[in-house]
This record gives structure tokens, sequence and C-alpha cells, in this order.
């Protein structure tokens, strides 16, 4: 989990890798693989969050929903000042 924290930190998209590749937790949290590979393409964040907070009998609980929401925001928020950032240096 460290490892997965590291890799998080650094890029959602190579946590959600190495998540896949060595867990089964993608299978679990997501049923269909294109949900999974939009989710790894449009909202990364969110997508390792849901995968990292889901229980395979439940769902997604409690804190967990919140960590989602969350991560949600962080990946809206991306977008956001990826634009602005795109207008300040064309203008």
């Amino acid at each position: 989990m460290c490892l997965l924290a590291l890799l998080a930190w650094l890029s959602p998209r190579l946590a959600i890798f190495v998540l896949w590749l060595f867990t089964n937790r993608m299978a679990e949290a997501f049923h269909s693989f294109w949900i999974a590979a939009l989710g790894f393409l449009l909202l990364p964040w969110t997508t390792l969050a849901w995968a990292v907070c889901y229980s395979v009998p439940k769902g997604v609980q409690g804190f967990g929903w919140f960590l989602v929401i969350l991560a949600f925001f962080v990946d809206l928020a991306s977008y956001g000042s990826g634009g602005r950032a795109r207008r300040a240096r064309s203008s």
C-alpha cells in the first residue's frame, strides 16, 4: 500500500496500472473493462479512489464515499487549472 500511495502521488494512472497488474482490485471494483478504461483516461483520481475504497460484498461505504468525492473534485480541479494555464499562456 505504501508503494501504491507513492505511485499515486507521482501519477494516478501509473498507480491504477500497478493496481491492475498486481492485484484483482480493478476487476472487483469495476465489472466492465470499459468503465475502468474510461475512468483511467478521464477521471484517474476518482477511478483510483473507487478501486481502493471498494469492498467486495457491499461496494463503497462511509468514509470511502468522502474519498471518492474528494478525488472527483481533484479531477475537476486538474481540468480547470489546465484550462486556466492554457489561457494564460496564449494571452
